[in-house]
Order: C-alpha cells, then sequence, then structure tokens
C-alpha cells in the first residue's frame, strides 16, 4: 500500500498541542458529512489555542497581530456528526517573523486532514513583518 503524501503529518504522537472541537449540526452540508469548510474552523480553533490567552490577548503583544499568508489543507477522511474532532497542532519552522504551523485532526483516532499554515506577525501601526519577540519564540518553540 502507498502512503497518501499530505501537507502534513498524519500521526498523532508528533503533535505538541491539542484542542478538542465539537461537532455542530450546522458543520454538515447536504451530504451529510462535515462540509469543507468547517475543517478550515477546526484548525483555526487549534491555532487560536496557542496564540491567544484565555483573556483573547495574543502571545506577541499588543501592538502586534498574525497573518496567514499560507494555508494548505489535505482532506483524508469524511467526518459525521455528532462527535468531537481533536486537532493537533505543532511548529515546524520557526524564522525570524514567520513560522509555519503544521496541524491534523483526528476523529476516533482516525487523521481526517491535514493543514500546513505560514503565519507572519506584523506590527498593528505599519501593516508590516516584525521580528518576533523572545518570548514569542520561546513559546513557539515549545510547540516544535
Amino acid at each position: 500500500m502507498v502512503e497518501k503524501k499530505t501537507v502534513a503529518d498524519t500521526r498523532r504522537e508528533v503533535y505538541k498541542h491539542w484542542t478538542e472541537v465539537n461537532l455542530r449540526y450546522g458543520d454538515t452540508d447536504r451530504q451529510g458529512h462535515v462540509n469543507n469548510v468547517a475543517y478550515c474552523t477546526f484548525f483555526e480553533s487549534g491555532r487560536c489555542a496557542f496564540l491567544f490567552d484565555d483573556n483573547g490577548n495574543n502571545v506577541a503583544g499588543d501592538d502586534k497581530n498574525f497573518v496567514i499568508v499560507k494555508l494548505t489543507l489535505d482532506y483524508l477522511e469524511e467526518i459525521n456528526f455528532p462527535g468531537i474532532v481533536e486537532v493537533g497542532s505543532r511548529i515546524s519552522k520557526l524564522g525570524k517573523s514567520s513560522f509555519t504551523v503544521e496541524q491534523a485532526v483526528f476523529k476516533d483516532g482516525i487523521c481526517c486532514s491535514t493543514a500546513e499554515s505560514i503565519i507572519v506577525q506584523i506590527d498593528n501601526s505599519t501593516k508590516r513583518s516584525s521580528q518576533m519577540s523572545e518570548n514569542l519564540v520561546s513559546v513557539l518553540s515549545k510547540l516544535m
């Protein structure tokens, strides 16, 4: 059997951060499975869980923000309502002003989708890329 090449790893054990997401009936489409747009929301929930604290403050600081400059998804398995999916996340590359996040969505232990996001930190006033602080690099390094 030939393994499919995906944008991110399909093995649970490589992911450092986990987020559970409850499936909603509204996530489904006419075919009765979770719509592809919902997968993007699952990945967003996984990213936001480590990029923002419990009060909604981003880990970069008040004068910085994050923008996604590239997002690639692979749909591997159908997901059906009801249930819970688990989103695994890890940092696969860390630059001076950007980082790459690899993620996978699992339901009942099966990898259903993978994603890779390239995220750039920007300065809120200039809207230009901004070098990440030592604190942010430290936070993200723990997810490698």
